[in-house]
Formats: C-alpha cells, sequence, structure tokens
C-alpha cells in the first residue's frame, strides 16, 4: 500500500511540476515585457511551488518508509513536517512580494509607475484556469491517497490561482488608469499567500500533536466493535491520530468463564473487523476484562 501511495504522489507531483515550470516562465517572460510588477510576483509564487512540490515528495518518500528499530511506529508525521516547511515557504514568499508591493504604494510616485500591457492580462487568465486545474487534480489524488502533504500541495496552487485574480484585477485597473492598482495587486497576493500559509501550517501542526479522533469515528468505532456477539459492552475506548493515521487502545468484556483461547480469539476477531471498516486504522491494542455472567 505505502508503495502504491509514494508512486502516485510522486506521478501527481511530476505533473505539477512541468506545469509550475511552465507556468513560471510565462508570467515572468510576460511580467518583464508587459511592465507589471504584479505579474512577477505572481511568477515568483509559481516558482515557489516547484520547490514546494519537491519538499512534499521528500517528506512523502520518507513518511512511507515501513517501521523499523528507531521507529516502531513508523514515519508518517515526516509528512506533516513537509507540510511546514511547505507553509514556511510559502509566507516567507508573501512576505517578499508584500513587502515590495508597499513600497511602491507609499512612495507615492504613482504618475512614474509603469502601465502594465495587454500581455500580462492573458498572462494572468492563463495562470488561473492553468492553476485552478491543478489544485482539483492534485486535490482529487490527496482524498485519495489521503495525503495531508499533497493535500497542502493543492492549496498552495490554489492560492497561486488566487494570486493571479488579483493580478489580473490589478492589471486591468492600472491599465484603464489606476497604475497604483498593479502594486496593490500585488499587496492582496501577499494576504491570500499568509493565509493558505497558516492554514496549512495549522493543518499540519494539528496532526503533529497526539489528539483524539472526532466523536462521529469514535461513535462508529463504538458501533462496530458492538455489533459483535461476543462483546458484552466496552470498558474503555480510546483514540489518537497520528500523522493521518489512526491508533485504537480498547477494552472491551467478555463472559468471565470462557477459556483464555476463546478471549484471545474474540480479541483477533474485533481487531479485524475495525481493520476491515476502517482503513486509517493503523495499530489496534484490544484488552478483555471479564463479566461475570447470573
Amino acid at each position: 500500500m505505502n508503495n502504491d501511495f509514494q508512486k502516485t504522489a510522486n506521478k501527481v507531483s511530476v505533473i505539477t511540476i512541468i506545469g509550475n515550470l511552465v507556468l513560471s516562465v510565462l508570467k515572468l517572460v510576460a511580467g518583464i515585457v508587459a511592465n507589471s510588477s504584479a505579474m512577477i510576483s505572481d511568477a515568483v509564487h509559481s516558482a515557489s511551488d516547484v520547490f514546494s512540490t519537491f519538499v512534499v515528495i521528500i517528506g512523502i518518500k520518507i513518511s512511507s518508509k515501513e517501521p523499523d528499530k528507531d521507529h516502531p511506529y513508523g514515519h508518517e508525521r515526516m509528512e506533516c513536517v513537509a507540510a511546514i516547511l511547505l507553509a514556511v515557504v510559502l509566507f516567507i514568499t508573501g512576505i517578499g512580494i508584500g513587502s515590495s508591493a508597499i513600497k511602491n504604494i507609499l512612495s507615492g510616485d504613482y504618475a512614474n509607475l509603469q502601465v502594465p500591457g495587454i500581455l500580462a492580462l492573458v498572462a494572468a487568465i492563463v495562470s488561473i484556469v492553468s492553476k485552478e486545474g491543478m489544485y482539483w487534480y492534485t486535490r482529487f489524488y490527496a482524498k485519495k491517497i489521503d495525503s495531508s502533504a499533497l493535500m497542502a500541495d493543492a492549496w498552495h496552487h490554489r492560492s497561486d490561482a488566487f494570486s493571479s485574480i488579483g493580478a489580473l484585477i490589478g492589471i486591468a485597473g492600472a491599465r484603464i488608469g489606476f497604475p497604483v492598482m498593479d502594486s496593490v495587486a500585488s499587496l492582496v497576493i501577499f494576504f491570500f499567500i499568509a493565509k493558505a500559509a497558516f492554514d496549512i501550517f495549522k493543518d499540519a501542526m494539528n496532526k503533529m500533536v497526539d489528539h483524539s479522533c472526532d466523536e462521529e469515528t469514535e461513535e462508529e468505532l463504538r458501533e462496530c466493535v458492538l455489533k459483535n456477539e461476543n462483546v458484552l459492552g466496552i470498558d474503555l475506548l480510546q483514540t489518537r491520530i497520528f500523522g493521518n493515521k489512526i491508533y485504537v487502545d480498547l477494552e472491551i468484556l467478555a463472559d468471565g468463564s470462557i477459556t483464555l483461547n476463546e478471549a484471545h480469539g474474540i480479541a483477533e476477531t474485533v481487531h479485524d473487523e475495525i481493520e476491515q471498516e476502517f482503513p486509517k486504522v493503523k495499530h489496534i491494542m484490544v484488552h478483555v476484562n471479564p463479566k461475570e455472567i447470573e
């Protein structure tokens, strides 16, 4: 399963890297030729996507490694580390774009700001369509293989699409007589990038710190366990999220008069039933408590 996970992630990453390289060059050339700072900022944003995708590839490769002596619980959290690095890179990129935009806006020398050419508008439209397509493509496979790093990369594509919308509005505003709008658009792009970086960082940190599943998932786990006719009750059900996987600690009640072998068989059956019904559950510890039958 880890092999399929990694192959799918690599396929998606290679396709988006090629797409981002082509877009970066297109937007950079358009920004320079058409004198648009917003389009040049957008080109930098797309170039950062290439780096972030490499981070995702490395993170997923490490997280897919089998458990070993030093890491008996696996390496899933390395995918969260990749997502955190991606968020930091995204935020730093945004800071660079935002600071340049603020400098132009505060200069007050709007008359000398160059009006972007029509090529910048065309590049912005192409970018919006392409990046939105990359978002949905990456999102589809991120959900399919349940990858937080790949989902973070999808949102990186979506933030680039938003930034291109901002660039489009700014370039159009500059062309109809408001040259400062090009720089304002760059500033708006920064806020979109910062918001995406914060969301990615927050999600990754939540997965790095052990916390229980949502109540709905825990209730579904209870129902699955109690479907077994040999389980007379549940004394304890604890869950924790480890990367994108779930660990379960369970104490069930069984007839106190049965043999140890029978109790072990019940525990094994419950274990297998949970794994079959909940693919995200990686590890289950089942303890059997005796219940006296009157």
